[in-house]
């Protein structure tokens, strides 16, 4: 299962409110649960974090799925922005579902509970998809994916 990964994931490892599911999501990429997706959205967002997330976000740079920043993705970051599911300050957020809608992720993980992991954007991201013939993404933060053991 391709899932998309933004910043705030990384970043949640070293926060002590989003460590422990973060990090049981970057286990389950380990086992092969999942396969993990970035983007150079994402690289570029690392690049200024604190140095212990640059260097938790390499360890999986090498097994991650690079999602290219093609023209096709900027047209449906675009048509976000243009249909105001975001505004133009949240440009990156619009390019990180563009991004793992276009590479055919099924869903993006993010602690973005403003402009991504929200009950009123998910609808409008997916409205936007449906009428740019695409198909829908999940969208859910860590905690709602990993495995509890309970199943």
């Amino acid at each position: 299962m391709k899932i998309y990964a933004d910043t705030s994931v990384f970043g949640g490892v070293f926060d002590e409110e989003f460590a422990e599911p973060s990090k049981e999501f970057f286990a389950e990429v380990e086992s092969g649960r999942f396969v993990l997706v970035i983007s150079a959205v994402v690289q570029a967002e690392i690049a200024s974090a604190p140095e212990k997330v640059q260097k938790y976000f390499r360890q999986f740079v090498a097994e991650a799925e690079i999602a290219e920043l093609t023209q096709e993705v900027l047209e449906l970051r675009n048509a976000y922005l243009s249909a105001g599911v975001v505004t133009p300050k949240s440009t990156d957020d619009a390019a990180h579902v563009a991004l793992a809608t276009i590479s055919g992720c099924r869903m993006i993980v993010s602690w973005n509970f403003k402009h991504i992991v929200h009950f009123e954007k998910i609808p409008k991201y997916n409205a936007v998809n449906t009428l740019n013939g695409y198909r829908s993404i999940e969208i859910f933060s860590p905690s709602q994916v990993i495995d509890y053991g309970d199943s």
